[in-house]
Formats: structure tokens, sequence, C-alpha cells
């Protein structure tokens, strides 16, 4: 069966390839791709769940949702955000809460993290998926948040 995931947050379409970072381009967490997020100056928006299901990990900075059939799919907004301690994220959903594709669970600002010298970039990951089962968008694609990014098949 097929998995439509959905991109969290507005934004370009980056080759995993491409993320300066070598647990996202070495695929050591699983295949995807990555968003440059749209640097808004309006303050924090909200990082949506790519797919239905439950909140099975969820941290200021990354959240992993699982769906019924037992795929997982994981979304880190920003690169080395975890030495943040969560300044600057807040949780819009809980751990164990089940969420529907495009609804809020975080609330961030890419602007802020990337004034504050981070990358902003938002890896979207296929945990334990194959790159092989994955159509995914092309790079340099724009993308809004709720767009279809890529189908797990």
């Amino acid at each position: 069966m097929s998995l439509a995931i959905c991109s969290p947050v507005t934004g370009v379409v980056v080759a995993l390839d491409d993320v300066p970072d070598p647990v996202f381009s070495g695929r050591i967490v699983g295949p995807g791709l990555a968003i440059n997020p749209n640097l808004t100056a309006d303050g924090n928006v909200a990082a949506l769940a790519p797919v239905n299901g439950t909140i099975a990990k969820i941290h200021p900075h990354a959240y992993v949702i699982t769906t019924d059939e037992g795929r997982s799919v994981l979304v880190h907004l920003g690169l080395d955000t975890v030495s943040l301690g969560g300044r600057g994220f807040t949780l819009i959903a809980g751990e164990g809460e089940t969420v529907h594709a495009g609804q809020a669970v975080i609330a961030w600002s890419p602007a802020r993290l990337e004034t504050d010298g981070l990358n902003p970039i938002v890896p979207v990951i296929a945990l334990e998926g194959d790159d092989a089962t994955l159509e995914k968008a092309l790079p340099g694609q724009n993308v809004a948040a709720g767009d279809e990014l890529m189908t797990w098949g």
C-alpha cells in the first residue's frame, strides 16, 4: 500500500545529498528529502504532520509519526537544533496523540534559527524505508505546507 508523505513546511525541496549533516546526507536514519523553509518575518510558523498517525516521539525540534500500518516518518526542524534545549519551539501536539496529515505539531521560527547561526533546513525521513520505494518531489521544486512531498510504495 502506498503512503503519501506531505511537506511539513512551505519551502524549496532539497535532496538529502545536499543536506550539510552526515546523519541525513548519509541516510543513516533513512531515505527522504529536505525542505529549505521560507523565512517569514512574522515569527512562528507551524510544522505540520506529514502523515496520518500517532506521534510516537516528540522533542521540541523533531517528531516521529507512525501510521496505523507501522510506517514511521521523522521531521527534524533545522540542523543542530537539539543544542537549543527547546528554546524557540512550542509543542502544539503531544506524544501518543493521534494526528492527521496537515495538522500543526510544533510552532517554530526558521528565520530565528538562521539569525542564531543555525541551518533551518527540515529533513523529512522515511524511517526504516528504502530509497527504491520512494517517489520524491524534485529538488528545487517549491512546495507548500501540506503538499505531497513523497510517496512511499
